[in-house]
């Protein structure tokens, strides 16, 4: 199987925008489609409550035919039109849709942040983890969303294999950003989100990443879109990832970049999968 992971930053630009920036989003949608993963995670829809409106199924649908969607947003008391997530699957995947509360702190259990799906083999789950925050205001809600993210994740493993995939908002190691030694106070490279990912992994999950490449360095997901000149300069973070059960490791045959062009910020991941 083919699955793909991409942090969109707002579904309703990409799809109905006619700047510049959704242009080249469009383009990566493009691309995707071209693709013909099985499974599709989208994350940071930015979605009202009622999410996807007719108009953007219907664009996914000529994008993306003969796929079903799965949503959820943020909801009250959360922040409207903040994060959400997404994912497609092909319409001859038969597959639970679950939508997981996981009892995380403040209002992140109702920001859209995790969106799964039970298959007959395993369990595919989209996360848009939360960031720290500027000053890392965030920090302490974040430290204890891991800790229960990695809960959930565990608990489905006692059942049956996990792929989960999406924007963790955290380089793992030096060699997971292009500059380890000014950002160690960054949000998404202190030493706890560094820690947390780590005592995840430990849990029983692998970097798919990783395993199949080991430490090549330099090579990126996201790009700061506030840097004009940081995609041109590789000067980016490795902060978007498949994950699965130490015990199908041996399953993935390609943990991937997926090329996003000029667009900055997020580019999609991808991997292949016997399973």
């Amino acid at each position: 199987m083919k699955m793909i992971s991409w942090n969109i930053d707002s579904i309703n630009a990409a799809l109905t925008s006619d700047s510049a920036r959704a242009q080249l989003s469009r383009g990566v949608l493009h691309t995707l489609s071209a693709e013909d993963a099985d499974i599709i995670a989208i994350q940071e829809t930015k979605l009202p409550v009622t999410g996807p409106s007719g108009k953007h199924q219907d664009i996914l649908s000529e994008m993306f035919p003969g796929y079903k969607i799965a949503w959820v947003s943020s909801q009250p008391p959360a922040k409207k039109g903040y994060a959400g997530t997404m994912i497609l699957y092909k319409e001859g995947i038969d597959a639970e849709v679950i939508k997981p509360q996981i009892g995380a702190p403040d209002t992140m259990d109702m920001e859209g942040r995790m969106i799964a799906l039970e298959c007959e083999n395993f369990y595919f789950v989209n996360v848009y983890t939360p960031n720290a925050g500027d000053g890392l205001k965030r920090l302490k809600e974040r430290q204890e969303w891991d800790v229960c993210y990695a809960d959930y994740l565990e608990s489905l493993d006692k059942n049956k294999p996990v792929i989960a995939c999406g924007d963790f908002n955290v380089a793992h190691t030096e060699i997971d950003l292009a500059n380890p030694a000014g950002n160690h106070m960054s949000a998404g490279f202190t030493d706890e989100e560094r820690e947390g990912f780590t005592n995840l992994l430990n849990r029983g999950f692998v970097d798919t990443f990783r395993h199949v490449h080991g430490n090549v360095e330099a090579v990126y997901s996201w790009w700061a879109q506030r840097v004009r000149t940081s995609k041109i300069n590789n000067s980016g973070w490795r902060i978007d990832y498949f994950i699965v059960s130490d015990r199908i490791k041996e399953k993935v045959h390609k943990s991937e970049m997926i090329d996003s062009g000029a667009r900055q910020d997020h580019g999609p991941i991808m991997i292949e999968i016997d399973i």
